[in-house]
């Protein structure tokens, strides 16, 4: 009985010294949404995670409206978010009229939301590609340029 009671309590002692596995780091995601101009600019949602799980949504002017999920490559992923990287702020930034960094906007631009969220940060760029085009040119071209960097064509056209 003693023998059956201590082979019992055995296993039970043992498992005292189990290390239980950490969870794994949730992927980082980046949400990336168009807004409307004076046209036909293409107004959608695109939210894509580094573990190659993306999102569309197109409201307006787009190839596909609605909603679709779809796999994009670890290659693909990395392009489109290295594109966006150098704009990436730390926190929030705003460029919209009536903004600190708007001092001379254009009309009937459309402009973008772009959110980042990774395990220890987010971060939030708001951008008007009217606001001071001259001087933010070389980022509104990356910006636009940095949905193709995925397989996009077959939502929102050529660019």
């Amino acid at each position: 009985m003693v023998k059956a009671i201590l082979a019992a309590i055995g296993p039970i002692l043992l498992a005292g010294c189990a290390t239980i596995p950490s969870a794994p780091k949730a992927p980082d995601v980046i949400t990336y949404a168009t807004e409307p101009c004076f046209g036909r600019c293409p107004v959608y949602r695109l939210t894509v995670s580094s573990d190659g799980v993306a999102v569309f949504e197109g409201k307006a002017n787009t190839l596909v409206t609605g909603r679709r999920t779809f796999v994009v490559k670890e290659e693909e992923y990395q392009a489109f978010k290295a594109m966006l990287e150098p704009h990436r702020p730390v926190g929030e930034r705003i460029i919209r009229p009536g903004s600190e960094e708007c001092r001379n906007a254009a009309t009937d631009h459309p402009g973008v939301d772009i959110r980042w969220a990774t395990e220890d940060r987010s971060d939030h760029l708001s951008a008007y590609y009217g606001c001071d085009m001259d001087l933010n040119r070389d980022m509104y071209e990356a910006l636009m340029r940095a949905p193709y960097e995925l397989p996009m064509t077959i939502y929102i056209g050529q660019y």
